[in-house]
Formats: structure tokens, C-alpha cells, sequence
């Protein structure tokens, strides 16, 4: 006879916990860290204009950096805002619309973000 020591319990969602938030805190740590490194070329002695600002994205390594700091920011954004879709719209139909569109909308950004680095 087997025993029963109480019912299944029924998970359902995606299971994406701990890599969504393994993702949240990588890409916060990596914009952060980026941002200390344009804060330090910002802050170098001379006049800030056109041409430093320029020249600190010219440089080729500065230019990726700042793509993967880009497609940093637009994974986190894309964790948050699914997140906030799941939780808070309940009608499948409408989410997934809205999930939809925000892809849309982060992948254009992300496009625009690479024309606007490699024309500088």
C-alpha cells in the first residue's frame, strides 16, 4: 500500500528564476562597470565637447564595449519587462502582443545603437 504524505505540488511558468536572475545582476554589474569606465575618460583633464566625446568612442575596443554594454542593457530590460508582462496582464493574447512589441522595440534600438556607434 503506498502512502500518500500529501498532494503534488503543481508548478507551472516558465522556470526561468535563476537564470533570469543571474541575467539581471551580470548585466546591472556590466553597465556599472561601464559606466566607470566613460566616467573616468569623461573626467580626464580637458574641455568637454564634440571631439573628446568622439574620441572616446572612436577607438574599435570602445565601440564593442559599448555594443555589449548595449545588448546588456537591452537583455535586462527584456528580463524585466517579460517579467512585468507574465505578472501583471493576464489575457494571453494581450501579453503576448505586448511581448511582441517590446522585442520589436528592443531589437530596432539595438540596431539604431550599432548605425549610431559605427558612424562615429
Amino acid at each position: 500500500m503506498a502512502v500518500n504524505y500529501g498532494s503534488k505540488r503543481v508548478v507551472v511558468g516558465a522556470h526561468y528564476g535563476l537564470r533570469d536572475w543571474l541575467v539581471q545582476r551580470i548585466t546591472a554589474v556590466l553597465m556599472t562597470l561601464f559606466t566607470l569606465v566613460l566616467l573616468v575618460q569623461v573626467l580626464l583633464p580637458g574641455p568637454m565637447g564634440y571631439d573628446k566625446w568622439a574620441g572616446i568612442f572612436s577607438a574599435q575596443w570602445m565601440k564593442l564595449l559599448t555594443y555589449v554594454v548595449i545588448v546588456s542593457l537591452i537583455w535586462h530590460a527584456w528580463v524585466g519587462m517579460r517579467d512585468i508582462w507574465m505578472d501583471y496582464v493576464q489575457p494571453v493574447g494581450v501579453r503576448l502582443v505586448l511581448q511582441v512589441v517590446t522585442l520589436a522595440w528592443l531589437i530596432g534600438c539595438a540596431g539604431w545603437a550599432l548605425q549610431v556607434l559605427w558612424r562615429l
